[in-house]
Parts: structure tokens; sequence; C-alpha cells
């Protein structure tokens, strides 16, 4: 019989019955883990179109009896989401642009081009990562307000988010993970055809790098998508909130079906974005490059 090995299980393996029920139990494991991490989501989808008796009906129905999409229109109207979707918006891209190209170009300088003393810049990175996040967040706040030599507050600014997203310690590893798979023969050839640093980076190593790319897009949009901590703290004008901020900022005004409609709101990208790209995602997190 063909041996066809698609995992660590093979044909020949799923036939003894110890592998089999081994298989099944590791299958029914993934499969609770995964409804338990989609159900809390798809309820609240589900829940947010359904009417206000229907809604607070017991016991809850699961499958709703009627799905009022206009119910979504009406509160996008009533609590202008464009803007905040628009701020959100500004600062997730604004933060992908930075976060990738930041990033993505230390990774690279890390892996491929190795200056002197790159070692201790490598470890000094490693530790920031054992760094307590209190202890982070409250040496950041204080510089944010009195920004070092500059001297100037960036409270209702964007630029410190910004400049948070382009130095992420854990993208920059998973970078360098992936650009150290990358064999050192493209670089050669490159070089020995007269290209230049930048010029090799951006058409050698960046055309070899999409998985990863869309892999630090999708984490950098994430994130900042996400993130509630620093738009809160910094973006003290309400015009400048971004959907998460906003919906914080209201929650104790407004019912419950209305706040799972906003939560609808804002997941809703991220889902859809994922969905698109899972594909590059799974390679950038898997792969390793182009072997040699």
């Amino acid at each position: 019989m063909k041996n066809n090995r698609n995992g660590i299980i093979t044909e020949i393996d799923y036939k003894t019955k110890k592998i089999k029920c081994l298989y099944w139990v590791l299958f029914a494991f993934v499969a609770i883990a995964c409804f338990i991490s989609i159900a809390p989501l798809l309820w609240v989808i589900v829940s947010a179109g359904k009417d206000l008796q229907e809604f607070y009906s017991v016991p809850p129905t699961i499958i709703p009896k009627s799905f009022h999409i206009s119910r979504f229109a009406e509160i996008w109207k009533q609590y202008n989401f464009k803007r905040y979707y628009i701020n959100t918006l500004i600062i997730a891209g604004g933060s992908i642009f930075v976060s990738v190209f930041s990033n993505g170009l230390a990774g690279y300088v890390i892996s491929k081009l190795k200056p002197k003393g790159i070692g201790i810049i490598f470890g000094l990175i490693l530790i920031t990562m054992m760094i307590p996040t209190s202890v982070a967040m409250a040496t950041t706040y204080k510089n944010i307000i009195d920004f070092p030599i500059l001297h100037v507050n960036l409270i209702n600014n964007i630029i410190p988010i910004l400049m948070m997203a382009g130095a992420n310690s854990f993208l920059i590893i998973v970078f360098k993970s992936f650009f150290d798979g990358i064999h050192d023969s493209y670089l050669e050839a490159a070089r020995l055809d007269g290209c230049g640093e930048l010029k090799l980076f951006l058409t050698v190593i960046v055309p070899l790098s999409k998985p990863i790319i869309f892999t630090g897009i999708i984490l950098s949009l994430t994130h900042a998508w996400g993130d509630f901590f620093w738009p809160f703290m910094i973006l003290r004008k309400q015009e400048l909130y971004t959907i998460i901020v906003q919906i914080y900022s209201i929650q104790d005004t407004m019912p419950t079906d209305t706040m799972l409609i906003m939560l609808t709101f804002a997941v809703l990208p991220l889902i859809i974005l994922y969905l698109c790209f899972q594909k590059y995602f799974m390679q950038g997190l898997a792969g390793g490059g182009v072997k040699g």
C-alpha cells in the first residue's frame, strides 16, 4: 500500500487500534478547544440581531427565530461609528506600515547583515520581553508626557502609538526566524550582479517574504485594531477615539443588545481579514523562507 505521509501519522500507522484511538482523542480535544474559542464570538454575532423579546427570553435561543439586519444600520448611524472606524483605520494603517517596515528591517539586519555588536543588541531585544508589562507601561507613559530630549507632550497624538508598533520584540524575532531560512546563496548571487543592500532587500528578500509580510500585517492589524490601553491613555479627545475606546466610554449608557451590535462592528473586520489571508498567515508562521 502506498504510504501517503500528510502528517505524523501515516496510513499504515492509522490501521492500528492504538494509533486510531489516539488520533480521535486528539481530534476531539482540538474540536472542543475550537468550539470553546469560537462559541462566545458566534453568540455575540447571532444575539446582536435578535429582537428585544427574544434577546431577553429565558432560556435563551441558540438559533435565533428572527434576525434584524436593520438594527445594525440604525446603531451605526445613531452612534456615528463612521468617525471611529476612520480613526481606527488611520492608527491601524500607520501601525501596519511602521511595524512591518521597522521590525522586518530589524529582523533582516540581525539575520543576514550581522554587523558588529548585533549579538548584544539581539540579546537586549530578548531581555525586553522579560520586563513586566506594568513596569514597561509606567516608564513608557512617563516618556509620552515628557518626551526625552525634545520635552514635548504627546498626549492626543498618534505618534507614540506608531512608535511602539515599530519596536515589537516578538515581531522582530518572527521576521528573523523567517529570514534565517532564506539561503545565503540568493543574496550572494545578487551581490555579484552588483545589487546594493537596499535594492537587494527590496528586489530579492521582499518577494521571497510575502508569507511573513502578510503575517506581520495581520498581527499588527489585530493588535492595533483591538488595542484599548494606549489609545485610552493617549487619545483624550472624543473625536480621536478608536472603536474599542468609544464602546468602553458609552457602555454604561446603552442596553446589552446594543452593546453586542457594537462589539460585532469591532470584530467583523478582523474575522473577514483573517479568512481572506489565513493561507499566508499560516505559511508565515510555519515557514522558514526558501530552503536551499
